[in-house]
């Protein structure tokens, strides 16, 4: 399903949060600052790797090249006026457009950047290059991987594990993401179980298994994040939540098209399903129990353009806000969507998760690896700890949270 966003066409995401709360806007213009590393770093690797990764012609190498020295050197310009979506991103950037990229707020122009690479190399246009991923390569390379390989093998050794230390190792799973060899060796006693859990900064999970008693007939919302390595854990959660009757439907949210290198979309949950059902032993038997339960209504994909829009959740149309409310609990994997919740502002980190999350309709849990700035919900004890350390722990991916609002 798709969807215009009824209720969003007019605000420019973030600045009505912050103005409210007094928290400040993430921007990109502090040199040295993560959000700045991402505009003046990652996204020209990233246009250079994209480059390479196709046989493009002229008109998308210029185009390429002429979108890296606007962000580098130039201020940010609006779509070109046969753009299908020319009139929204208006009414989103009528502050930033004729600016610096680094002083619009980083979520803003994170979001705009990949709608404008998407349109460079004329993924929405009518010629031979329509609707090409053009992180494919990237996403299907990980798939295709040892390490995937590896960490499919290791679920053998859960298929007889007791029914709580499974769950409990499939939800780490999940939640680290391309870690995920260390989630499926979760046992007691395991080192990798050890450092797993010490990586946790916010632990909520005996809240969301209560969320979730066996035979309640629950149907869970999966907003996902990554495709690739990241999704088949996410997949393999599904399938426990399935199989051991924590919900009787799953719902998982994808994005309607490329955004952010490999946030997964439809294509990649089959691609997903497709590497389960041709392994062998345990790993086999989830991707033809999800592929049944698809055939079946009882795993279900759904998209809706909101979800590539630079906004926080605070701002979803009444559509999805109504999806959200139907369901038992929203599981929100990855960072972004974590940034999306909070508003990606500079909270303080012992800023009340609860509070935060108020609006949201329905019980909420986020999921996350901390790949950026945004937290909230932290015991002060932990935030000193941290801080202590002298490390990035907010932006490295060495720690991770599971934080629910029921």
């Amino acid at each position: 399903m798709t969807a215009e966003h009824s209720r969003t066409s007019g605000k420019e995401g973030g600045h009505a949060a912050a103005a409210r709360t007094g928290a400040p806007v993430i921007l990109s213009n502090e040199p040295g600052s993560f959000a700045w590393g991402v505009l003046a770093k990652r996204h020209p690797a990233l246009i250079q790797q994209v480059r390479d990764a196709f046989p493009y012609g002229r008109r998308q190498h210029e185009a390429l090249d002429a979108l890296l020295d606007e962000i580098v050197n130039g201020v940010v310009q609006p779509l070109a006026s046969s753009e299908r979506d020319h009139g929204q991103w208006s009414a989103w950037g009528r502050e930033h457009f004729g600016r610096p990229w680094f002083d619009a707020p980083f979520l803003w122009a994170e979001s705009y950047f990949y709608r404008r690479l998407l349109g460079a190399i004329e993924y929405f246009g009518t010629g031979p290059w329509q609707g090409v991923d053009p992180f494919a390569p990237f996403k299907q390379a990980e798939l295709r991987g040892a390490a995937v390989e590896e960490e499919l093998r290791a679920l053998d050794a859960l298929a007889d594990a007791p029914g709580d230390a499974r769950a409990t190792a499939l939800l780490r799973a999940s939640l680290w993401g391309n870690r995920a060899d260390l989630g499926f060796r979760v046992t007691e006693g395991d080192p990798a179980s050890a450092d797993a859990a010490g990586g946790l900064v916010a632990d909520d999970s005996s809240v969301l298994w209560q969320l979730l008693p066996p035979g309640a007939h629950s149907t869970v919302a999966v907003v996902a994040d990554n495709a690739g390595r990241e999704l088949i854990p996410d997949l393999i959660l599904i399938d426990q939540l399935l199989e051991h009757r924590h919900a009787e439907r799953v719902v998982l949210y994808v994005k309607p098209y490329p955004y952010f290198v490999s946030d997964a979309m439809t294509s990649d949950v089959v691609d997903g399903l497709r590497r389960l059902t041709q392994a062998p032993g345990e790993a086999g038997a989830i991707g033809r129990r999800l592929w049944q339960a698809m055939a079946v209504g009882h795993l279900e994909i759904r998209t809706h353009s909101f979800f590539c829009a630079p906004l926080p959740y605070e701002e979803m149309p009444d559509d999805l806000r109504h999806e959200f409310e139907a369901a038992t609990l929203t599981m929100l994997k990855g960072d972004l969507n974590y940034r999306r919740l909070l508003g990606d502002l500079m909270w303080d980190a012992t800023a009340p998760f609860a509070d935060l999350t108020a609006y949201f309709p329905g019980a909420v849990a986020s999921l996350r690896t901390l790949k950026s700035d945004v937290i909230a919900g932290l015991e002060e004890g932990t935030v000193e700890a941290l801080e202590r350390s002298g490390t990035a722990w907010r932006t490295s991916g060495t720690h991770a949270l599971i934080q629910v609002r029921p």
